[in-house]
């Protein structure tokens, strides 16, 4: 066990005095001892009940035999973060994260971890961590929040900010926005679509690093604090076994995860997630892997923002097991491998059930033959970039149009509320990318604005920044490689034409290559001003959107 080496023997008895000061008895210090990775605060909503989920874990570590020790995750709320600079720090936490938690656990000789996260860069974040660390380790979220309630229909946080769009169109007055205002977020938890929290909880279970549930159960159900509990016994099974993270976290579980992504229609922030904790693992994920599976995987799923269902009807619908038992069905998924429950794949699949054909649609009967996420290139994104194919409307899948560029996230919003945006335009929001920004921020706002003022079915946008897993629409991130390096992204102007095809994964900017290179010889790449501190030092460190925007690349 690691704590030997700072509990154990003469040598030590200077750190058993510092347990000693923390009442730590001599039969606790005899024990495992398992640190728990809590992100709670009080600023995210989808953290506010984690309190409640680590002490049902500290209860089922001690059940089991161990000794649980809480430290502590920092999370910043994506959608308290939208629309403004505070979204430049979201992505670059991810790392401060997974340093943090390994500066922790090394310096404090844990034995196994539970990491208790929920929303979107926590959860990443602490895999990358458990990669890195390989020891013991599993997760639990906080769940999902329940869906809202507008008119009698369900909705969710991506309906707020379309209204705000449909609001400065003048569909909906006063009234109505501050009905949305009231109404679209009534719990605790994870935005209830499949958005980025729900989408890495959920792949987290895929990938075989939580209990089955931990993807799904809402977070005001007692259902949550039990899983707690089971994750703090297990840790214990998993410290006994020495079963690490890469046992676990293998090339085949990752694929695995990439299947579900397609099945599920994740958001699009799984592309820069994914390829992260792989890198952690010394696993490689070439972008073209989304397009090979995403060509044999049906899109089984449609939750919001895609389609009407969310999260908690996934529960009900026997959940990510009942997704996965229907991959099984098809010879998708690799179900000889590892999991957190010290059994493979195929023992937790034996007694899935799909119990709404609605919600998990049967193959035969899939939204479409392909999945949910499409990895376009061209010369405009020679490395690729990202769009979420499974929430795009028909129309848009092919579409060509005039370019209309704004080198920030802010011109693009005052460009679109006022009025400047017409039916077939092609936004390009520039400079927002990894490096460039910096700290790549979500669109989230910009691509709402387009739908709640009715151009969702005739405007696509496109940018080297990112999206929320709430967006939805003919948006496309992760343009690579970005403008801040160079990328055609930063040549493009008004006016030129921009080609589109996401069935056949291209984008193409229609310029001649002559015209290419006069303008790179004669206009200057921008760099922002005043950038210091931590973003400073992650946009002179972070790599490519493509190789999932990591500040330590393992490999290539």
């Amino acid at each position: 066990m690691i704590k030997e080496t700072i509990v154990d023997g003469f040598q030590n008895a200077p750190h058993r005095s510092l347990y000693h000061a923390l009442g730590m008895t001599k039969e606790e210090q005899a024990r495992p001892l398992i640190g728990i990775v809590s992100s709670y605060n009080e600023i995210v909503p989808g953290h506010m009940n984690l309190d409640k989920i680590v002490e049902a874990v500290k209860l089922g570590v001690a059940m089991a035999g161990g000794t649980p020790i809480v430290f502590p995750a920092i999370a910043v709320c994506d959608g308290i973060a939208m629309g403004h600079t505070g979204m430049k720090y979201s992505l670059i936490t991810r790392e401060m994260i997974a340093d943090s938690t390994e500066a922790m656990t090394l310096a404090h000789g844990f034995d196994g971890l539970v990491m208790v996260p929920n929303c979107d860069k926590n959860v990443p974040g602490l895999l990358m961590a458990a990669a890195r660390l390989n020891i013991p380790a599993i997760f639990v979220s906080g769940g999902p929040m329940l869906a809202g309630r507008i008119d009698g229909k369900k909705t969710s946080l991506s309906s707020m900010f379309e209204a705000v769009g449909a609001y400065t169109a003048g569909k909906i007055d006063d009234e109505k926005l501050e009905d949305y205002c009231l109404h679209t977020c009534p719990t605790c938890g994870s935005c209830s679509g499949m958005y980025t929290a729900n989408s890495m909880n959920c792949l987290t279970e895929v990938l075989g690093m939580g209990l089955p549930g931990n993807g799904t159960i809402p977070a005001v159900y007692s259902a949550r604090i039990e899983l707690a509990k089971h994750a703090g016994m297990q840790i214990m099974e998993l410290v006994k076994k020495n079963i690490k993270p890469r046992d676990i976290m293998t090339p085949a579980a990752f694929r695995n995860a990439l299947t579900a992504d397609m099945a599920i229609g994740c958001s699009s922030n799984s592309m820069l997630h994914l390829p992260a904790i792989a890198n952690e693992c010394g696993i490689a994920i070439d972008l073209d892997m989304a397009n090979e599976i995403s060509e044999k995987t049906p899109n089984i799923c449609h939750l919001a923002p895609a389609g009407r269902t969310y999260i908690e009807d996934l529960n009900e619908a026997g959940g990510i097991p009942a997704v996965m038992k229907e991959l099984e069905g098809l010879g998708l998924l690799d179900t000889s491998v590892m999991t957190c429950t010290g059994k493979t794949l195929g023992e937790n699949l034996e007694g899935a059930v799909n119990r709404d054909e609605q919600v998990v649609r049967k193959p035969e009967n899939a939204f479409s033959k392909t999945g949910g996420l499409a990895i376009l290139r061209g010369n405009l994104a020679p490395d690729g970039c990202v769009v979420k194919r499974s929430a795009v409307d028909p129309a848009m899948l092919v579409h060509e149009g005039p370019a209309k560029c704004f080198d920030s996230e802010e011109e693009a919003i005052a460009a679109i509320y006022g009025g400047k945006i017409e039916a077939g335009d092609v936004v390009v929001i520039r400079y927002e990318g990894p490096s460039g920004g910096p700290g790549m921020r979500e669109m989230l706002s910009p691509t709402s604005a387009i739908v709640g003022m009715g151009l969702g079915t005739s405007c696509a946008l496109i940018t080297d920044g990112r999206f929320s897993g709430a967006t939805r629409g003919a948006s496309i991130g992760h343009v690579s490689p970005e403008a801040a390096r160079g990328g055609l992204i930063a040549y493009v102007k008004d006016g030129d034409l921009i080609s589109i095809n996401i069935p056949e994964y291209k984008i193409e900017l229609k310029v001649s290559e002559e015209e290419i290179a006069a303008r790179k010889a004669s206009m200057t790449l921008k760099k922002k001003e005043g950038i210091k501190g931590a973003l400073a030092r992650y946009a002179s460190m972070v790599s490519s959107a493509d190789k999932g925007a990591v500040v330590n690349q393992f490999v290539d």
